[in-house]
């Protein structure tokens, strides 16, 4: 049985048991309406964040900082407005999402009176939010959390007459699962529901998602766009802008090393050897798509309680210039993950639900401009990531 939406946006079936690999993807969906954001990971920094700016900036309160989707070349795309966006997700943790807002806000993460300005949205949003898994002690399948996953969402668009539904991955990074690992680690199972549920998915986490050989016959079958891996915000941003300068600039790297202290969640998460693993992964990848190998070096991770939301992260780059005059550059990047986050995870929300609506399925290369680990035929180039990005702003323009 596939799950197909009417024209009001509806899904006729919620899911069901059995193999992950069975995708339920929808049919059209209509082309107005409001649009679902569903967090996987809803009560942590990144998804509290985004959904207290998206209100701020929908009720005009701040300017939409950091926001590519609200520059010029995106006018006229087809993009689903701030104010047409229903947040809901998953999530672990039961503390009020309006009252995570008020810890940002102590934090300086969140301007000072923001989370009582958009209480009414906060408030709407954490009555979105349904319990994650698996906890300790849940006896249910894999087959049996898909389906309970896949129900919320399509109960969610059901209630709120959602258009579409774009379920984002904002969790806290897990470790990548063993070669003797018989369940499929959390992130697949979100993402498997979400393909079941018929959404567009995105990965702004490290974890696995849809990137696992048990749901290679789902992706392929689905039908709908996905994006990407672990969301680029700092360091890595900036080291896909300066390795290409090293590259066509003829300067040998010799070594590329780096350091990130950062406290909060992250930091406990990544206080994991095994998470900090897969972390690091995608930061490595942008060097060694850039120069064809990695140089030397390595990038540490170090949690540290008392910076809270905040982060450092330090590179040294040692290269080789003209005769072989060897030099180095150090760069620091101090600044708030989730502040850095949240506007990219609005962009892609809107971008993918626009992407489903004009008909486009599957990877979305052209949105490697937000990850470090992007869907396959991107450049690990920054400026060339935004030369594609901006290509499909025009396709998405052309079919409004």
């Amino acid at each position: 049985m596939t799950a197909r939406a009417d024209r009001e946006g509806r899904t006729d079936a919620p899911g069901r048991t059995g193999d992950p690999s069975t995708s339920e993807a929808t049919g059209p969906a209509r082309t107005a309406g409001r649009t679902g954001v569903w967090f996987i990971g809803a009560r942590g920094s990144v998804a509290t964040t985004a959904t207290a700016g998206c209100a701020a900036i929908a009720a005009g309160l701040h300017p939409p900082t950091g926001m590519v989707t609200e520059t010029p070349p995106f006018a006229d795309s087809g993009l689903p407005a701030l104010n047409s966006l229903v947040f809901g997700g998953h999530d672990t943790l039961d503390c009020p999402l309006a009252k995570r807002a008020e810890a940002l806000a102590d934090g300086g993460v969140l301007p000072h009176g923001l989370p009582s300005a958009v209480r009414a949205e906060l408030d709407a949003a954490d009555a979105e939010i349904r319990p994650g898994g698996p906890l300790p002690g849940d006896t249910r399948t894999d087959q049996e959390l898909i389906a309970a996953f896949a129900a919320d969402l399509t109960d969610f668009a059901h209630r709120h007459d959602l258009a579409r539904v774009v379920v984002v991955n904002v969790a806290s990074t897990e470790p990548a699962p063993g070669p003797d690992d018989t369940r499929l680690p959390a992130s697949s199972l979100y993402a498997a529901a979400a393909l079941r549920a018929g959404c567009a998915y995105a990965n702004f986490t490290p974890s696995t998602g849809l990137r696992t050989p048990a749901l290679t016959d789902t992706v392929a079958a689905c039908g709908l766009p996905h994006a990407g891996r672990d969301g680029k915000t700092g360091q890595t941003l900036l080291r896909s802008v300066l390795a290409p300068m090293f590259l066509q600039r003829a300067l040998a790297v010799r070594a590329w090393s780096g350091s990130n202290l950062l406290g909060g969640g992250d930091g406990a998460a990544l206080a994991d050897p095994a998470a900090a693993a897969a972390k690091n992964a995608g930061k490595e990848r942008v060097l060694a798509d850039t120069f064809g190998t990695a140089p030397e070096g390595e990038v540490h991770i170090d949690d540290v309680p008392a910076m809270g939301d905040w982060k450092t992260a330090w590179d040294h780059i040692a290269f080789d210039g003209f005769l072989g005059s060897r030099m180095i550059l150090q760069t620091i990047w101090q600044g708030c993950d989730s502040a850095l986050a949240a506007p990219l995870v609005l962009d892609l929300a809107r971008l993918l639900a626009r992407a489903h609506e004009a008909g486009i399925s599957g990877p979305l290369p052209e949105l490697g401009f937000y990850f470090k680990d992007p869907d396959g035929g991107t450049s690990a180039a920054l400026a060339e990531q935004y030369a594609a990005l901006l290509t499909f702003a025009e396709r998405l323009r052309a079919q409004a």
